[in-house]
């Protein structure tokens, strides 16, 4: 199964020792403010079990995602395709869970980056571009979108279909598509 690794980080399969960690953000109300939910000891567990199956079965997913030079394992970055439809659907899409200890030190964008160079060269996109997708109101990941090269366009955002009622239902689409990738990855310094 592929690794990716960055300057500080390393994207792995997943091991049960994460399980406690990501329980744990997963159980965390600010940093799962922009979801409908936290999640429970069990909903995480499974989580990661399929997380882990994904990874296993087709080679990308979301990867755990831990700090090389401490070892500690800090969330998830990684690809994913949406089990629902919508206008943009299928896709594939770049997103990240970090805990709060892990925010403001640049992991997410350093290994969105390096997470979207291997779905341009080693993913086959269905429509040739990665999406991302939050809330409206979660500048923080949005912010995140922006630094990695994704471009918001109001004109795709979209009702989540799987909630409903949700009063933060409402997400923005941010995108790449493969042209863009290249020219911004390939322009000289």
């Amino acid at each position: 199964m592929p690794l990716i690794e960055t300057e500080r980080l390393l994207l792995r399969q997943w091991r049960p020792g994460d399980k406690n960690t990501f329980a744990d953000l997963n159980a965390d109300p600010v940093v799962m403010r922009h979801f409908p939910d936290t999640l429970s000891r069990r909903e995480s567990d499974a989580m990661v079990d399929r997380m882990s199956s994904k990874l296993s079965e087709q080679g990308w997913g979301l990867w755990a995602t831990e700090v090389v030079s401490t070892g500690r394992m800090i969330g998830f970055v990684g690809l994913s395709s949406p089990g629902w439809e919508t206008s943009f659907t299928p896709c594939v899409e770049v997103g990240w869970r970090l805990e709060r200890g892990a925010w403001g030190h640049g992991y997410a964008p350093e290994a969105a980056t390096a997470v979207l160079a291997f779905a341009f060269t080693q993913v086959e996109l269905p429509n040739d571009e990665v999406v991302s997708f939050t809330t409206e109101a979660n500048t923080n990941s949005r912010r995140v979108m922006a630094k990695i090269g994704l471009h918001h366009d109001p004109t795709r955002d979209f009702d989540h279909p799987t909630l409903p009622t949700w009063s933060g239902r409402r997400h923005v689409l941010y995108a790449i598509d493969r042209g863009a990738w290249m020219r911004t990855t390939l322009r000289p310094d």
